[in-house]
C-alpha cells in the first residue's frame, strides 16, 4: 500500500472552500485514515477503508466527495442525489449529514437525511428537487424507492459506512436491493471497522479494483483507552456502578447495557443515586433520542445509558469513560463501545463489569481483541453487599431485576437488529387464544405467530391465532410468538 507522508490538510489539494471550513473547525492535521484515503477518493477510485471507530472515517470520505462535487458542478437529479451514503443508525446518519453540511458550508451544497421514526412528507419534499448528498438508513430508503419518491439512477458516488454493523443488523439484503437501483458506472466507497468474511464477500461484489486503506488490525481497541475489568455478582452491579460514579473523574460517561429495558432501569437507578442520567435505545422516539443526546452533549446529564444502538452512532467530544454495565453478546461490539471515548487523539477509560454468567462473553472479547484486560475481583465484597441493600431501597428490586445472560439471545439485543416483537396470549388447555398480530416469526415451544400478538396454546396444542394472520400453538403452556423483521432504525 502506498504511504502518504502528509502533515497538513493543505498538502492534500482540497478545494479552497473546504480548507476554509477545516480552518474554522480548527483542523489542520489529517488522521492516518484521512491522509491515506482522501487522495484515492479524489482521483475517483473505489476504496475499501478499514479503521477502528473514532479515527475520522467520516471526513475521510466526506472531504474528497465534496471536492469532487465542487470540481464538477451540475444540477442534482430530481427525486435523487449525486451522492448516496448508507448508514446503519439514525444517530450516525444525522452526524454524517451534519459533517457534510459543516465541511461544505462555503459550497452551497444540498444535504438531507432519511431514516425511520421521522415523518415522510418532509423527506419527500427534500428529495423532490434533488440533492447533492443523501444520507439514509436502508429500510426507509427502500420505502421511498418503492413509493417512487426517490430515484437513484443518476447517483455518481455510493458510500457504505459501518458495513460490519450493517451485517450485524441484517441489512445485507436491503443493501443489495438498493445497489440494484444504482447505475453501474459509479464510484464506490466501503468503510468498516472490522472485516469478517461476509463483509469481505459484500465488498468484492460492490467494489471494482479498489484501493485498500487499513490503519489498524481488525478488531483492535483504541490504543489510548485504558481498560479495566471488575468481576462482580450480577445483583451487586448497581452498587458498584454507584461507587464508580462517586469519582468526579467520571464527568461524561456512556454506560452500555444489552437491552432496552436494562438501559431504562440503570438510568432510573443512577437518577435515584443523584447522577443526572438519560437513556437512549430503539424504543425511544426520534425526538426523545435527540433530546437525550442534546442534554448529554451539553453536559446537562452526566451519564448516557445506551444499548448498542449507540456504540457507533454517538459522536460526542470529551467522553471521559465508557462503562460496560453488561458485556456485549457480539465481541466486536466491545471495540465499538469503548471507541466512544479517547476520540480525536484524546485519552479515555473503559470499565467493564463482569458477572459469572458473562465469563464466556469475556473470553470471546479477549480472543477477538487479542488482549487480556486487567481485572479486579469485587466478588464477596462486604462494602458492595451493604451498598446493594441501599440500592434496593432506592429502586425496588422488582423494577430493576437484572436480565440474565441467555446464550440463546446472542445477537438479539437492541443494536437495531431486525426486530422480532414478542407477546403472549393465554388460552386454557386445549383451547384457542387470540391476540393482535403483525409479521411471522418463530416461537418457543413451536409457537408461531405475528407481530406483538400474544398466543398461548394449552398443553394439548390448542392453537393460538394472531390477528395479523399468524397462528401458534405450543407444546408447553407458554408458546411465545415472535413477529416479523422490522429494522427499527430503517
Amino acid at each position: 500500500m502506498k504511504e502518504y507522508l502528509l502533515t497538513q490538510f493543505t498538502d492534500l489539494g482540497l478545494a479552497q472552500p473546504l480548507l476554509k471550513a477545516l480552518t474554522a473547525e480548527g483542523y489542520t492535521v489529517p488522521t492516518p485514515i484521512q491522509a491515506q484515503a482522501i487522495p484515492h477518493v479524489m482521483q475517483g477510485k473505489d476504496l475499501l477503508g478499514i479503521a477502528q471507530t473514532g479515527t475520522g472515517k467520516t471526513a475521510a470520505f466526506a472531504l474528497p466527495i465534496l471536492h469532487r462535487l465542487a470540481a464538477n458542478p451540475k444540477k442534482a437529479p430530481r427525486r435523487g442525489a449525486r451522492v448516496l451514503v448508507l448508514s446503519p443508525t439514525r444517530e450516525l446518519a444525522s452526524q454524517i449529514a451534519e459533517s457534510f453540511r459543516s465541511y461544505g458550508r462555503h459550497m452551497g451544497i444540498t444535504v438531507a437525511v432519511v431514516f425511520g421514526g421521522a415523518k415522510y412528507n418532509p423527506q419527500i419534499k427534500a428529495l423532490a428537487n434533488g440533492l447533492d448528498v443523501l444520507v439514509a438508513t436502508p429500510g426507509r430508503l427502500i420505502d421511498h424507492l418503492q413509493q417512487k419518491t426517490c430515484y437513484l439512477g443518476e447517483t455518481e458516488i455510493f458510500v457504505l459506512d459501518e458495513a460490519d454493523q450493517m451485517l450485524d443488523l441484517g441489512f445485507v439484503l436491503p443493501i443489495r436491493k438498493i445497489v440494484a437501483q444504482l447505475p453501474k458506472e459509479r464510484q464506490n466507497l466501503f468503510f468498516s471497522a472490522t472485516m469478517p468474511g461476509e463483509i469481505g464477500k459484500l465488498a468484492a461484489e460492490l467494489l471494482k479494483n479498489p484501493e485498500k486503506v487499513s490503519v489498524a488490525p481488525q478488531s483492535t481497541t483504541v490504543e489510548k483507552v485504558e481498560q479495566t475489568l471488575y468481576f462482580v455478582e450480577a445483583q451487586r452491579k448497581r452498587a458498584l456502578l454507584a461507587e464508580l460514579f462517586a469519582e468526579r473523574a467520571l464527568s461524561r460517561v456512556i454506560v452500555f447495557t444489552r437491552t432496552k429495558r436494562g438501559a431504562d432501569r440503570v438510568a432510573r437507578y443512577l437518577e435515584a443515586s443523584g447522577v443526572p442520567s438519560a437513556s437512549i435505545h430503539g424504543d425511544k422516539s426520534q425526538s426523545q433520542r435527540e433530546k437525550a443526546l442534546a442534554a448529554f452533549k451539553a453536559g446537562a446529564c452526566r451519564a448516557m445509558v445506551a444499548t448498542d444502538i449507540a456504540a457507533r452512532g454517538i459522536d460526542v467530544d470529551g467522553v471521559s469513560h465508557v462503562i460496560n454495565y453488561e458485556l456485549p453478546n457480539v465481541p466486536e461490539a466491545y471495540v465499538h463501545r469503548i471507541g466512544r471515548t479517547a476520540r480525536a487523539g484524546a485519552t479515555g477509560m473503559a470499565i467493564s463489569l463482569c458477572c459469572d454468567d458473562e465469563r464466556n462473553l469475556l473470553k470471546d472479547i479477549q480472543r477477538v481483541t487479542r488482549q487480556t484486560i486487567p481485572a479486579f475481583d469485587r466478588r464477596n465484597d462486604k462494602i458492595l453487599a451493604q451498598a446493594t441493600a441501599v440500592a434496593d431501597a432506592l429502586v425496588p428490586k422488582d423494577a430493576n431485576r437484572e436480565d440474565p445472560v441467555n446464550p440463546q439471545q446472542r445477537n438479539r439485543g437492541d443494536s437495531n437488529r431486525p426486530n422480532r416483537s414478542h407477546g403472549r396470549n393465554q388460552g386454557h388447555p386445549g383451547s384457542h387464544g387470540r391476540g393482535a398480530g403483525g409479521g411471522g416469526g418463530q416461537g418457543q415451544g413451536q409457537g408461531r405467530g405475528e407481530g406483538s400478538g400474544r398466543g398461548r396454546g394449552g398443553p394439548n396444542r390448542g392453537p393460538g391465532r394472531g390477528a395479523g394472520g399468524g397462528n401458534g400453538g405450543g407444546h408447553s403452556p407458554k408458546a411465545i410468538t415472535s413477529g416479523s423483521w422490522s429494522p427499527i432504525d430503517s
